[in-house]
């Protein structure tokens, strides 16, 4: 758990200098740098995205993940939680304005992508802290920039990493023998397009329901054993 303590510490250190640099930002400043926090995010995911040696499984899981994500209502409860600590946590209406978006998107592109999976993974079986600290470094600065912009919900954000990561490096033993490379790719790509529903939200001011989309991330998880009991 080492590393994803890290990780955490890293989030809530980094959400704490972009309070700190938001004070001093003009609002058309903070607009233009969420722009190109958009931007980013979206080549991020692209990057992850483009990896993928299975498009129709990618398509799949984005269609399965969607119906049971909808079901469940992701999206929703996500919202509730950061609607219920901005009610707990801040004071004034312009500082909770933003406190569920911040939570919701920092949660989003900290716990998708494949260093979250591998790393912690590592850190658990291996107790190789390495790939979660690298990854601490970057959410630390991705924290900064949305923290300067969508305020202290970034903060929150900190949880569901200590409980995703902490679960995967806790089950490391049992889960590994069924990520195989196809699986973490496959996963990394599905990741990749949420990612990239992100930034899409970030940039254009969308209300594409990502968090209801999380579930595709399992699809693959679920598809190569399957697959491969059918073929035997």
């Amino acid at each position: 758990m080492i590393g994803t303590l890290i990780n955490c510490a890293a989030i809530v250190l980094g959400t704490c200098l972009g309070l700190l640099l938001q004070r001093g930002m003009k609002p058309a400043v903070s607009h233009t740098v969420m722009q190109g926090v958009g931007l980013s995010v979206i080549l991020i995911g692209l990057m992850g995205a483009i990896e993928t040696d299975n498009t129709l499984l990618v398509i799949l899981s984005m269609v399965l993940g969607g119906v049971a994500g909808a079901l469940i209502d992701i999206d929703g409860k996500m919202n509730r939680l950061g609607q219920w600590a901005q009610r707990k946590l801040t004071r004034g209406e312009g500082e909770g304005n933003t406190f569920a978006k911040g939570f919701v998107t920092a949660s989003l592109v900290y716990c998708v992508g494949a260093m979250a999976v591998v790393g912690a993974l590592d850190s658990g079986i291996r107790g190789d802290h390495s790939t979660l600290i690298a990854k601490a470094a970057l959410d630390g600065v991705t924290a900064v920039i949305f923290a300067s912009s969508l305020g202290i919900g970034v903060m929150l954000s900190a949880v569901p990493v200590f409980v995703y990561q902490g679960a995967i490096a806790l089950l490391g033993n049992a889960v590994a023998p069924l990520l195989s490379d196809a699986v973490i790719t496959e996963m990394s790509a599905v990741g990749g397009l949420l990612i990239m529903g992100i930034g899409v939200n970030m940039l254009l001011e969308k209300d594409i329901k990502v968090a209801n989309l999380l579930p595709a991330i399992v699809v693959p998880f679920l598809y190569f054993p399957l697959y491969n009991l059918i073929m035997r």
